[in-house]
């Protein structure tokens, strides 16, 4: 296991200096934020990037992400145009020495929560989604208030965009993303990139939008379209548990067990009604997942690859990138350290005593 951290550039209040200091922190999982979706990524542009980056004595392990275009997403006829372009950017950052890629194909919104500063019991403040309040909200009808999102968009532009979803059946989007994926990954596979495709988050439609990379069937599915390393899964803990009915360490063991998870992204929630969950500490007693066991099962099936800790609560005062702050996901990173360092002992002397049986 890698141990990463998210980096939002030079503008990101959470510096270089400061994740060096972070026990056991490697890597870093970055992008280039002021290129528009679509459009190719500059080779020089990756490159000063990773120089950047290894000038603090870390190194670029993941681009997350590069954004789809909508009309990938939607299967319009200027879609070939935009995947020639991916398909560029892949190149470049190969030749850039990065070799993971992590995408969503979530229409028109990205992560979704119905607040960023959400007080809990100890004064901290995190991120949550209650899906009563995000109900009660109706885009089309200029009546959206999520916060991230608010600004992200002209009203106009909005209401088209989801305008055009609504002759998008689930099974349709499923078959623009098998289109894209099938166009994409002979260029990935070229250039030894291992794209990892985040679950959607959350893992259910809002706004009537469909979301389809959701659960155990879905993620087979994916994975079933193109039969490749470079065709792979991004597991993130805190999207997927958001579903109580999702088994994460299963999800590890079987995924892993078939070398189709290229990312992880660890973090806990705490479900508090249907549809309903705040993000809490990484620690498995403060929320709902076991994070022990989800590690565990990672170690089982020797998982090699990046893990982030994934967002985190706002904490001591900190102010800044909402889901982003230094202290909270330093904290959780070392956590993750700890269960790694367990697990792996774990497995050791399981596997010591299995040679002294035969031996014996």
């Amino acid at each position: 296991m890698e141990m990463t951290f998210r980096w939002y550039g030079d503008q990101d209040p959470v510096t270089l200096q400061n994740i060096r200091q972070i026990p056991g922190m490697k890597g870093i999982v970055s992008a280039i934020y002021d290129i528009p979706a679509g459009e190719a990524w500059p080779y020089e542009k990756i490159m000063e990037l990773k120089e950047k980056i290894e000038k603090h004595g870390l190194t670029l392990s993941v681009i997350e992400s590069v954004p789809v275009h909508e009309d990938i997403k939607l299967g319009l006829p200027s879609r070939d145009r935009y995947i020639e372009n991916y398909k560029t950017t892949i190149r470049n950052l190969a030749k850039a020495g990065v070799s993971i890629v992590c995408y969503n194909f979530m229409p028109v919104f990205d992560w979704t929560r119905s607040s960023l500063d959400f007080e809990l019991p100890d004064g901290s403040t995190a991120l949550i989604y209650e899906e009563e309040k995000v109900k009660q909200m109706d885009p089309l009808q200029g009546k959206l208030s999520l916060p991230g999102w608010d600004s992200s968009y002209e009203p106009e532009q909005l209401k088209n965009l989801l305008l055009s979803y609504q002759s998008v059946s689930e099974e349709q989007l499923w078959n623009n993303l098998a289109y894209f994926v099938k166009a994409i990954m002979p260029t990935a596979e070229e250039e030894n990139v291992k794209m990892a495709i985040h679950p959607d988050d959350p893992p259910w439609s809002i706004f009537g939008l469909p979301r389809i990379i959701t659960g155990r069937e879905n993620l087979e599915r994916f994975t079933a379209l193109y039969d490749s390393p470079s065709n792979g899964l991004c597991l993130c803990s805190g999207s997927l548990g958001a579903n109580p009915e999702t088994d994460l360490p299963e999800l590890a063991l079987y995924f892993g067990g078939k070398e189709k998870i290229n990312f992880v992204h660890l973090r806990n929630v705490k479900w508090t009604g249907e549809r309903s969950f705040e993000e809490s500490a990484h620690l498995s007693s403060e929320g709902s997942l076991d994070m022990y066991e989800i590690v565990r099962a990672l170690r089982e099936v020797d998982y090699t690859g990046p893990v982030r800790p994934d967002h985190g609560r706002m904490i001591w005062g900190e102010t800044g990138k909402p889901g982003y702050g230094l202290y909270d996901r330093a904290l959780g990173a070392t956590y993750l350290n700890g269960l790694w360092e367990a697990a792996s002992k774990e497995k050791g002397r399981q596997e010591a005593g299995n040679e002294h049986t035969i031996s014996s």
